[in-house]
Formats: C-alpha cells, structure tokens, sequence
C-alpha cells in the first residue's frame, strides 16, 4: 500500500471514515512510522478519533482533537496544535474531516499548506448501503459538495460497504459494481476495501484490503 505523508478522510455521515482514519493510523504505526492523527470533525457528536484514544497512544499515535471533544460542551472549535499536522513533515499525519459539506468547511484553513507541499492523498469513504449513497450518482454528487465546501479535490476512494455486525464476504462483495461505476464516474482509482479482520481474511479481491481491527460504536 502507497503511503502519502499526508491522509485525509471524508464521506456522508455513517460512511464510517472516523473507524477508517483510526485503522489506518495503527497500520502506519505498525511499520514503524511516526504518526499523528487529528480529529477535524467538528458537527458529528457522535463516534470520533478520542474514542480510541486508549488504543491509539499504546501505539505511540499522536491525537488532535477539539477540546471538548466527548462531553457535553458545544464549542465547534479546532486546536491551533491541529496546524502540526501539515506542519511538522517528519510525521505521517491523518485527518479525520467532518461529515458532508458542513464538516468540510474546517478543512479549507490548512489547504494552501496542503498543495504546497504536494504529499497527500484525500478519500472518499463509500459505503453503499447508507441512506442517501446508495447509488454511485448520489455518492459522486456528496464527494463535489465535500470538494466545494473544502476547495481541494478527492484523488482516491475507499470501497467500505458494510452492514456494521451483519457484515459478511458476501455483502463486500456485492459492493464491487457499485464501487467500479463510481470509480469510473470520478475518474479516481480505488485506494483500498475496507472490512472487519475476520471478513477481510476471507476476501478475495484486487487492490489492497484493510483489515479493520477496531469496531466503529455507531453505526
């Protein structure tokens, strides 16, 4: 799997980017990186990165977040430590951006930094069996909402159709036509397919499978 040194992640609520974002950052702990990842999400209340933070700083990752993140204050807000992560090009940095268009707008402060340096990669999260992308039509017109609000464009996607725990082989592998004519429809490549460890072991499908070892609490 190609690594940028900069990763974003963005999709439609539910999409389940947070619980991706937060894989990812444990795979590029695992090979020895340094790694920093930041919680950009300022709307969702819900699932967010300071849920696995226990998990996250065992594996020496750094995590941003608001201040208020997890209790019951509503200050929608970013830290100026969130700047580190285009900032400081000795780690590999993760955003975790904020659902739809809405989520997006906290992005657009850091995008001058992020095509100056010309390192990253930014990737829709799709899941095709939520409301509202359930066709690869509706999921492309969120992905020019998200780019609108954010003024940088996606170069990737994730294929992370899933079910939450009815999730099986099978259900992945209904989401490949879906996830092809999507793909065609923006003209970005496939980045990885997202599964639960136990569903990823029995896939077998081109491109690279990230085995999600954490499961997301909401769904």
């Amino acid at each position: 799997m190609d690594h940028k040194r900069l990763t974003l992640f963005a999709g439609h609520y539910g999409s389940g980017k947070t619980n991706i974002a937060v894989n990812y950052a444990l795979l590029l702990a695992s090979e020895g990186k340094k790694v920093c990842i930041g919680d950009l999400d300022i709307v969702n209340p819900y699932f967010r990165t300071k849920d696995s933070e226990r998990e996250l700083k065992a594996a020496g990752i750094d995590l941003i977040s608001p201040q208020f993140a997890n209790s019951n204050v509503d200050l929608p807000a970013l830290p100026a430590e969130a700047y580190r992560l285009v900032a400081d090009k000795s780690c590999y940095s993760i955003m975790d951006i904020g659902g739809d268009d809405r989520g997006a707008y906290a992005l657009g402060r850091y995008v001058p930094a992020i095509r100056e340096e010309n390192n990253y990669r930014m990737v829709f999260v799709a899941n095709c069996y939520r409301p509202l992308t359930r066709t690869p039509e509706e999921a492309l017109e969120v992905m020019g909402e998200i780019e609108q609000a954010c003024g940088l464009r996606f170069t990737d996607i994730v294929n992370n159709s899933n079910l939450g725990q009815e999730t099986t082989p099978e259900t992945v592998l209904q989401s490949q036509s879906y996830i092809e004519k999507l793909c065609n429809l923006s003209g970005l490549p496939l980045f990885a397919t997202t599964a639960e460890a136990a569903v990823a072991e029995k896939l077998q499908l081109p491109g690279d499978i990230l085995p999600m070892k954490l499961q997301e609490k909401y769904f």
